[in-house]
């Protein structure tokens, strides 16, 4: 949806927004609407009628070795994608519900922690934004009563303005003495120095291990219980070092964004859940994640958010741009730290989409990838006994994914240029299969989108070829947000080497699969 002209427009739409979101999901059968059932079942009806009525050329004798290789990367694939979805009801249904109980019968017992550091970054935010986000907070602190330090990391006087505004008129009920409120101006560009910053004034004021410490953004709206369920777990479980949390997505923008932001969600809540079984996630969310700070006034986290960087063979030594709940994740995964994802608390999170919709899809995969690829090679070296095998793999499993997602489309393009109908096939396939996984997806959605099946298969296609530029691409940074910051981005003989590079390795990968299809002849 675009969003309203005007900052009180924008408020009130965004006040309705978080009023409905904030009330209770539908659940089962109540999500499934009359019109949404006859659309999906007409949907199965064409894949099967379609399906019956289409000539198949999948066991065609010239073409059954390229069926069998999609067949066994499908098996493969889908395999894995089932342990995930599998992994994630044994976590919702089994093993969540006991530790939600401990954790809520210490919290009515009247555990509390003995102080609680809410530390926060804003750059030149929408004043509505900021307002939901603050008020948010003080309600929480309101209603949990915890003593608690709000540090906010600003770039200018903008920010700082639209908060303290907001405190004084909003939070003049408060007790004295509940909530300190501390802005840090940083005087180096970046998030990572604003936290660096923070951070930094926190240990020079003082922080018990035990204290805990929120990370967040600007933009995250806190749903009205979010502190009780989160805090509490650290009291019930003294081994857990740091959570996150579940997230809902309000987009203002293209509807086709939207949906996809909604059902990359859907997918964060059954991973999430699957590698919480673990005992670790693979990632602390930057939106929103609590950590025991015992860690987190270390110097060497300090400096790893401050300065993390990679040594690379061709790019030497880069420092990382954003990626900075990544850093906090492999500082903790480095110290075989517990942690845990949370399901039932929700922060909300707001995407103001401005300019082109597939730009911006773009440039998230650049950073999400990015900073995945940077991070996940050190973490795959680390080792499986550093981990739990299954975490571990995981990560091996997402720089494999990347070359396994482009076979299927090639080969059916090569099958193609033999027999042209095993096109409409593999077609049948991708739909019908997605519809599949869409609709375990549904299950972790507020609502069910028919969309979906088409975007699901548009943003793995998309997000492989992203992560395949960016492996030879790794000091590349783009970002949004914080003053649209880029690095990484020269033409000189290292691009050049690098884009030799990636052709050499595509055209290798391209002809091996051509000569596999028997499109090219054997030499």
């Amino acid at each position: 949806m675009d969003a309203p002209h005007g900052d009180y427009a924008f408020a009130k739409h965004l006040t309705a927004w978080l009023r409905e979101l904030g009330g209770p999901a539908p659940h089962g059968l109540a999500k499934w609407t009359p019109a949404f059932l006859v659309n999906y079942a007409a949907l199965w009806g064409l894949i099967l009628g379609v399906a019956v009525l289409m000539p198949n050329r999948f066991f065609k004798p010239d073409l059954l070795s390229i069926t069998i290789t999609l067949g066994t990367l499908g098996f493969w694939r889908f395999g894995w994608w089932f342990t995930h979805a599998v992994r994630a009801e044994i976590y919702r249904r089994i093993t969540w519900p006991p530790m939600r109980r401990r954790a809520q019968a210490l919290w009515a017992s009247g555990w509390r922690p003995r102080r609680l550091h809410i530390q926060m970054t804003t750059y030149y935010e929408e004043p509505a934004i900021t307002r939901a986000v603050i008020g948010s907070i003080l309600s929480q602190v309101r209603r949990e009563g915890i003593p608690t330090s709000l540090w906010i990391g600003t770039g200018s006087a903008y920010d700082e303005l639209v908060i303290r505004d907001y405190v004084e008129t909003h939070g003049a009920d408060l007790p004295a003495g509940l909530m300190d409120l501390t802005f840090v101006r940083q005087n180096q560009p970046g998030k990572r120095m604003a936290i660096g910053l923070i951070l930094r004034g926190m240990s020079r004021r003082g922080v018990d291990p035990d204290d805990l410490v929120i990370f967040m953004d600007g933009d995250a709206v806190y749903g009205g219980d979010v502190m009780e369920k989160t805090l509490s777990m650290f009291g019930a479980d003294p081994e857990l070092q740091a959570l996150t949390t579940d997230e809902e997505v309000m987009c203002y923008g293209p509807r086709w964004i939207g949906a996809w932001l909604e059902m990359r969600f859907a997918q964060r809540r059954l991973a999430m859940q699957s590698h919480a079984l673990a005992g670790r996630v693979l990632t602390l969310t930057g939106r929103m994640s609590v950590f025991r700070a015992r860690y987190i006034v270390d110097e060497k986290f300090i400096r790893t958010i401050e300065a993390d960087h990679l040594d690379h063979w061709l790019w030497g030594r880069f420092r990382f741009l954003s990626g900075d709940d990544k850093s906090t994740w492999y500082h903790l995964l480095s110290k075989r730290a517990k942690m845990t994802y949370v399901p039932d608390a929700t922060v909300y999170t707001i995407e103001v989409i401005k300019g082109s919709g597939m730009e911006r899809m773009v440039q998230n995969f650049r950073r999400w990838s990015g900073n995945m690829l940077r991070n996940g090679a050190r973490a795959i070296a680390l080792g499986p006994r550093a981990m739990p095998f299954f975490i571990w793999w995981c990560i091996v499993d997402q720089r494999i994914a990347m070359w396994t997602m482009m076979v299927s489309p090639l080969l059916a393009v090569f099958a193609t240029m033999i027999d042209p109908i095993y096109f409409w096939n593999v077609l049948i396939w991708l739909v019908a299969s997605r519809l599949v996984l869409s609709t375990v997806l549904y299950t972790y959605a507020r609502k069910p989108d028919l969309t979906w099946p088409f975007i699901l298969y548009f943003n793995q296609f998309i997000n492989a070829g992203v992560k395949i530029y960016m492996i030879f691409h790794l000091s590349k940074q783009k970002w949004s947000n914080r003053g649209n910051q880029s690095a990484g981005e020269g033409t000189g003989w290292k691009e050049r080497f690098a884009l030799f590079q990636l052709f050499t390795v595509a055209s290798v990968f391209v002809t091996g699969l051509a000569l596999y299809a028997g499109v090219l002849p054997s030499p």
